[in-house]
């Protein structure tokens, strides 16, 4: 049911999501699906899970076998592919906050700050300056994937090549530390 909320939101938007709307769509009830969720902020914080887990999954696997500026525009680029592929779901993940620490939400958040650990593993910086850097990076890779997939670059100049310029850019950055 989760992943039949996923998809609708990735289809429809997440702040379209509803119950009534996602138990038309599996041909149930709506109080059927209180079997399976606690509600609307309980099916948003699982799709949020079951985004950032997906996420992870991308990044780390693109990532796998590379180091320095090809690590980071494999991340890079699968972050901002999972991003366009799935804006509902991974709307979801923004603002929402895990409850502890084994809490699904928190383990995949973690998974997922692991993969661009890794990659900036591959720039020599200090251990102090990985916060930033993280941040940075999520600043980043989600304001470009999000502003894209909102139809946010309307000029003539090609999107593909900005995102090349700016992991470039950001390579550049991080080599200067």
């Amino acid at each position: 049911m989760v992943a039949a909320g996923a998809a609708l939101a990735d289809e429809v938007g997440l702040a379209k999501l509803t119950m009534g709307l996602l138990a038309e769509r599996l041909g149930v009830r709506t109080p059927s699906l209180y079997k399976h969720v606690g509600g609307q902020e309980d099916l948003t914080r699982r799709i949020a899970a079951l985004a950032l887990s997906e996420a992870a999954d991308a990044v780390g696997g693109a990532i796998q076998g590379y180091a320095g500026r090809d690590a980071l525009a494999a991340a890079a680029r699968a972050f901002r592919a999972f991003v366009l592929e799935h804006p509902g779901r991974y709307a979801a993940t923004i603002g929402v906050e895990p409850a502890g620490p084994d809490d699904p939400l928190a383990v995949a958040g973690r998974r997922a700050l692991d993969a661009f650990t890794a990659v900036l593993r591959g720039y020599e910086m200090k251990e102090a300056d990985m916060d930033h850097a993280l941040r940075m990076l999520r600043s980043l890779c989600h304001g470009f994937a999000t502003l894209q997939s909102a139809n946010g670059f309307q000029w003539s100049a090609d999107v593909d090549e900005s995102f090349e310029w700016l992991i470039a850019f950001t390579d550049r950055g991080l080599r200067a530390l």
